[in-house]
């Protein structure tokens, strides 16, 4: 079963209800680690690289460059230690602890605005206990674009029978709710709504997060369609018609990755190869030794045998 992402309540007019909220889908994206020939994990890092200088016209002609102003917060290339790391492309890199980064803000002219976390977390809005619905609208006036994430709301103990009202009331009407709630650390606009016998709810996106898809398509009511032409599409929509049916439509991609998964043999990682040590070169050498003794005597026994001379 799904873990509850959020717990509180729901409340329209005076009738609270205790609500937990699960997620309503998955995903069942292939997902791959990145690794190395040898199925090693390979791991990222955070770092500043510092691109070195190029050699500036001044010193062929052995002239001294003007003095640069320093910027507050950034270190020179002058100023880097000369043991930091180079990557492979010759840059210094200068590795960065999670605790000293910033969050920067670029802005349109190209300037980066630094923030802390301890000025970003005196606007961060407090975690919602309830969802408060201010408005029912009619579903049809609200554009799927406007639907992000949807979630199952369900009743906590002892909120079984106001939870059955409001679901039965909605369904009854015609209408969803609307309010809003802090999830996590991020405010959210959301719709409620009677979705397969549960309530249902659906984050959305705010008015000025949608774009107009006009400004893509200028004028494209006044393209001049035919009477004739429009009907020959109608046509086609409606022979075209069904029941929607989820389960008729698979994700085709991930089915044939997944038979190609199926068909590897799993490798174990390796480690690098590594230099033999001195034990192992010991016992090679011992091998090796036997080796030629047992060739020098094979050899010996062939010789002739020869007398000594007094």
């Amino acid at each position: 079963m799904a873990k509850a992402v959020w717990t509180g309540s729901l409340a329209f007019g005076l009738v609270t209800i205790p609500v937990r909220l699960f997620p309503a889908t998955e995903q069942k994206d292939i997902r791959f680690h990145l690794v190395d020939a040898h199925g090693r994990r390979v791991r990222y890092r955070r770092f500043v690289a510092a691109e070195e200088p190029e050699e500036p016209a001044w010193e062929a002609a052995e002239v001294k460059p003007p003095p640069v102003a320093p910027v507050e917060g950034r270190r020179e290339p002058e100023q880097m230690p000369s043991e930091a790391p180079r990557g492979d492309s010759g840059v210094v890199e200068t590795e960065v602890a999670f605790e000293d980064l910033m969050r920067g803000y670029e802005t349109e002219d190209g300037r980066m605005l630094l923030l802390g976390r301890d000025e970003i977390d005196s606007v961060r809005p407090e975690r919602s206990r309830t969802i408060e619905i201010e408005d029912f609208v009619d579903p049809a006036d609200i554009d799927p674009v406007y639907f992000e994430k949807s979630y199952h709301v369900a009743p906590q103990r002892g909120g079984e029978k106001p939870y059955a009202l409001l679901l039965r009331a909605m369904d009854r009407a015609g209408r969803i709710g609307i309010g809003r709630f802090v999830l996590r650390t991020k405010p959210h606009l959301v719709a409620i709504r009677p979705a397969g016998g549960v309530l249902g709810l659906e984050t959305l996106f705010f008015g000025d997060e949608v774009r107009d898809g006009r400004e893509m398509i200028p004028g494209v009511d006044a393209i001049d369609v035919s009477d004739r032409e429009l009907q020959m599409a109608e046509l086609l929509i409606e022979t075209l018609r069904t029941e929607w049916d989820p389960a008729a439509y698979s994700d085709t991609y991930r089915e044939e990755l997944l038979k190609q998964i199926a068909e590897k043999t799993p490798v174990e990682p390796t480690e690098e190869p590594v230099a033999a040590s001195a034990g192992a070169r010991v016992e090679e050498l011992m091998n090796a030794l036997k080796a030629s003794v047992e060739a020098a005597k094979k050899k010996q026994k062939k010789r002739p045998s020869r007398k000594r001379t007094a």
